[in-house]
């Protein structure tokens, strides 16, 4: 398993499941998920599609400038650093923003979003 690989194919799926139907990013989720988005903490996969869900845009594209990958842990985890650019439908200029994924295997061999930090960053 090459960590880049993965990183960057879960990142465009991620991505791509957000900007077209952010309710389906519900199965990269389990119950001891965790988002903190600007600051607000939420815990499993329901609480965390409402959160993302009730975003006050319905239409956006993220465009990716940087991927980072680290393995974490013995148990085969990834931590995946994003940064990039957050363009809403409707607005002239694009947002800023970071966010950090800690991955953990599944036993099916696929990965889930364990741990999960969201910022726009603000210049």
């Amino acid at each position: 398993m090459d960590p880049d690989a993965v990183s960057k194919a879960f990142v465009e799926h991620y991505y791509s499941t957000f900007d077209t139907n952010r309710a389906n990013l519900g199965t990269l989720y389990q119950d001891a998920s965790m988002l903190t988005f600007e600051g607000q903490k939420f815990q499993g996969a329901q609480n965390i599609v409402a959160k993302l869900a009730s975003l006050p845009f319905e239409q956006c594209k993220h465009n990716i400038s940087t991927v980072d990958c680290q393995p974490s842990g013995p148990a085969g985890g990834m931590l995946v650093f994003v940064s990039g650019n957050l363009q809403l439908a409707g607005e002239q200029h694009a947002l800023k923003f970071s966010q950090m994924f800690h991955l953990m295997p599944t036993p099916q061999g696929s990965f889930y979003v364990f741990n999960d930090i969201f910022r726009l960053n603000y210049a």
